[in-house]
């Protein structure tokens, strides 16, 4: 699949710029960039999915861990303590 894009002077002027820092060609540098994004975005709608989907659980479950539970069990591991990790259970 060929693309055409039309891409304003100043940002092919800065593509060319970094590309030859970083000795590549522009089309590669813009390559690199297009998937860069795309694992960014595909990462993002995996993780909206997942977080959709133990939403859902939750709610059909009625179970949980309150976030006070959750930070602080957090800030203890951050700061190298042994912490028992929250169980979910039944919420009001």
């Amino acid at each position: 699949m060929a693309v055409s894009l039309r891409i304003p002077e100043e940002i092919k002027r800065r593509v060319e710029k970094l590309a030859q820092a970083r000795d590549t060609t522009a089309h590669a540098f813009m390559v690199g960039a297009i998937e860069e994004r795309l694992l960014a975005e595909e990462t993002r709608a995996e993780y909206h999915a997942e977080a959709t989907a133990r939403l859902a659980h939750m709610k059909k479950t009625g179970k949980g861990i309150p976030a006070a539970e959750v930070f602080d069990y957090l800030r203890q591991r951050v700061q190298g303590k042994a912490a028992a990790r929250p169980k979910a259970r039944k919420t009001a």
